[in-house]
């Protein structure tokens, strides 16, 4: 149990790093200096004139020997502090600093100043407690109540100093409450990051090189100072304990940030707003963390938001993202997300990106067992409706809508693009594959540019693939194509008498391929039920699967298209023939999705291996492998585009010949203009209801309020997007 000790009096000043800590002849102020700026002309001592000032304006020091100071010192400026041990001054005049209403004048006062470093024009005002701490140029500290930092000061990394047992390493349990798969936080972590820790959980020794490496990247010795970088204001706050605060950093009224890293900028200012709580982690550039927030144990991207009462626990934030109102527990959540509302709850989680929690969701902590939660995967574009619940555990393909229901089994969706319904009526789950690109098109095609308008990122150290229709999910439309050849086949053979429970997948689907490709009438009619699709007994409805199949097979030609006229427009010296000479034959299957960028499964594996036998030792090779990843990807994206082209037409073609060029160009064609159309009509709709009209007096106010359809900017964009398209492939069609 703690209690309260009697020490001498010096002890408030000195040991600040127990001696048995201290090497090579370094006294207690070692790091301390390495940290420090020295201004021009370096430190003084205190003249006989100055301590006598210093003292008539009621300060006190425990030795005014300790106390150094710059050229320029404005003794008037120091009035009513207590200083304590090795306390250094940089320049003070008389002078005023203004942030946004707040004006204070440079200088210190009612303030308690432990062994700290003060940097040029700082105004220090009703600091009750500030010890060992390494104060920027021009900032602002104003009624704090305390700020300090302890010897073994880690700023919310998962390291341990010199001395300290194992148990106290912060280790951050993500994806699953049962912590299987723990990750390491450390200044710099990016998504990607976490994800390679945290999903290859069996490659014990990728597990060990990880946290070695992280260990490495923070050096374990003891007596670094917190730090407050220049131009940061900080007021009317509690406790700031073991921080390493940016420069450029606002923070007003937070209640406790504790063993915490809060990076900020000029060009990315962060700040904490009104009762925020914040303990043990890393909040990334240009972040907004307001209105009573809790955060424990988390890492945050660069531009996230946190508002609104929002408790972030055991998690990982990606860039780009907003929560608010709601509780985020053991999750793993990459880039572009958004959840909202008071009631919303995601636990035990991976969402990659791009993702939205509609209020009421609770994804997690719902039992089927007696165990604790599983895990939830959920592919890019995750978007679970109101009041929708879901079990653990539950995996889900890119870009799925769970219309609002309880769901009442593990759910396992492997199509793409789809609506899933709970048909409680007829005990049915009903899963609508290719849903977004029938009927809402304006949503779908939107995603990427309004994605990438939100990233404002200045330093873009995750990758992210912001396009929709990419490696991933064009993959997973593939085998989506591929399991709805074999239901179909299968729904066709049972009506007939003729199915056998041992028949060969891949003769299903050749069947079931004729029966999508030629026979439109029977594929309609047919009972298409999927399988493996939830943990249950009932029947797993597929709507529209010859619709659905068709679809896939647009969303790839319109893939393929768009990148290959992309790489002819960007490389206009490359021919068609000399392009199809030099993709390969085999198409890369496997994608990963790294935090947001798109890896293959070969480069992810190599990765994996040069950790593993010390060819990346640090974090820094390992960013820089991601970043040559990257740069190779555009070419690896054209090679998969191309080859799921030729997928499509394998059984006539095995190369993009003339021929297959301008067929599909002419396809391409009437798939731009059907995509333009739709977000026209699918917005449209919202205009036409007349209970949306229902609120207003006549046209002219609705028409003030909303304005009209044709002053929608997507739909201008979409329309203008679409008249070069047609324009680009006719003239290409020309040179066929």
């Amino acid at each position: 149990m703690d209690k309260v000790t009697i020490l001498p009096y010096d002890r408030i000043y000195k040991n600040f790093i127990d001696p048995k800590y201290l090497h090579d002849g370094h006294d207690e102020y070692y790091y301390r200096n390495q940290q420090a700026k020295v201004p021009e002309g370096g430190w003084r001592h205190l003249r006989s004139d100055e301590i006598e000032r210093l003292v008539n304006n009621s300060n006190t020091a425990s030795n005014w020997d300790d106390i150094w100071v710059s050229e320029e010192f404005d003794t008037n400026r120091i009035r009513n502090n207590r200083f304590f041990g090795m306390v250094r001054i940089g320049r003070v005049r008389n002078e005023i600093l203004q942030y946004h209403d707040l004006r204070l004048p440079v200088g210190i006062t009612d303030s308690s100043i432990i062994s700290c470093d003060i940097g040029n024009d700082v105004a220090v005002h009703d600091v009750h407690y500030m010890a060992n701490c390494i104060i920027g140029d021009r900032c602002i500290l104003f009624n704090i109540h305390e700020l300090s930092t302890t010897d073994h000061s880690k700023f919310g990394n998962g390291v341990i100093k010199e001395g300290e047992p194992e148990d106290v390493r912060v280790w951050l349990e993500v994806m699953n409450e049962n912590g299987g798969r723990p990750i390491l936080p450390f200044d710099g972590m990016i998504t990607a990051d976490a994800y390679l820790w945290a999903k290859f959980a069996d490659n014990t020794r990728l597990q060990e090189r990880l946290k070695e490496i992280t260990q490495n990247s923070m050096d374990n010795h003891r007596g670094f100072y917190g730090t407050i970088g220049e131009g940061c204001v900080i007021k009317n706050c509690w406790i700031l304990k073991d921080t390493k605060i940016g420069p450029c950093c606002y923070i007003k009224g937070a209640s406790k940030l504790k063993n915490v890293t809060i990076n900020s900028s000029e060009e990315e200012p962060s700040q904490i707003g009104e009762g925020v709580i914040m303990v043990n982690g890393i909040t990334g550039f240009g972040c907004h963390i307001f209105y009573s927030v809790t955060a424990v144990r988390f890492l945050l991207g660069d531009n996230c938001n946190l508002k609104y009462g929002a408790r972030v626990i055991y998690s990982v934030l990606g860039d780009n993202s907003t929560i608010s109102c709601c509780e985020v527990l053991n999750n793993l959540i990459f880039p572009s997300h958004e959840q909202h509302h008071n009631n919303s709850f995601l636990i035990s989680a991976c969402v990659m990106g791009q993702s939205n929690m509609a209020a009421g969701a609770t994804v997690g902590s719902n039992h089927n067992s007696r165990a604790t939660d599983g895990e939830v995967v959920a592919g890019r574009g995750f978007w679970p409706g109101l009041c929708t619940s879901v079990k653990h555990s539950s995996k889900f393909a890119s870009f799925t809508l769970l219309a609002k229901s309880d769901f009442p089994h593990e759910l396992n969706i492997r199509l793409p693009f789809s609506l899933v319904s709970n048909n409680a009526t007829s005990n049915e789950l009903e899963v609508m594959p290719a849903y977004w690109w029938m009927y809402n098109m304006y949503a779908i095609a939107r995603n990427t540019s309004k994605y990438l308008k939100r990233d404002t990122r200045k330093r873009k150290i995750q990758n992210i693939e912001f396009e929709t229709f990419a490696p991933d999910t064009m993959e997973e439309a593939i085998e989506g194509r591929k399991l709805l050849e074999g239901w179909t086949a299968k729904a066709y053979l049972l009506e007939k008498g003729e199915y056998h429970p041992n028949m060969d997948f891949k003769e299903l689907r050749k069947i079931g391929k004729n029966i999508l490709d030629n026979e439109p009438d029977t594929a309609k009619r047919l009972e298409v039920l999927g399988e493996g699709m939830e943990n249950g007994s009932r029947k797993v409805r597929i709507l529209k699967a010859y619709e659905a199949y068709h679809a896939y097979g647009e969303m790839i030609t319109y893939y393929a298209v768009r990148n290959i006229l992309r790489f002819l427009r960007e490389n206009p010296s490359v021919s068609l023939a000399e392009l199809c000479d030099e993709i390969e034959s085999k198409r890369q299957r496997e994608w990963i999705n790294m935090g947001g960028q798109l890896m293959n499964g070969d480069d992810v594996e190599q990765l994996i291996h040069d950790i593993n036998y010390g060819v990346l030792n640090n974090w820094a090779d390992i960013h820089h492998r991601y970043d040559e990843i990257w740069r190779s990807y555009p070419m690896e994206k054209l090679r998969h585009a191309y080859l799921s082209l030729i997928f499509l037409h394998k059984n006539t073609d095995t190369t993009l010949t003339p021929e297959l060029w301008k067929q599909t160009l002419l396809e391409a064609k009437h798939i731009q203009q059907y995509v333009c159309d739709q977000v026209y009509l699918t917005r449209k709709k919202d205009y036409d209801n007349a209970y949306r009209s229902a609120t207003f007096r006549n046209e002219e106010e609705k028409i003030a309020v909303i304005g009209t359809i044709d002053e929608v900017s997507f739909v201008k964009q979409i329309r203008q997007e679409t008249e070069e398209f047609l324009k680009e492939v006719d003239g290409h069609l020309q040179k066929l």
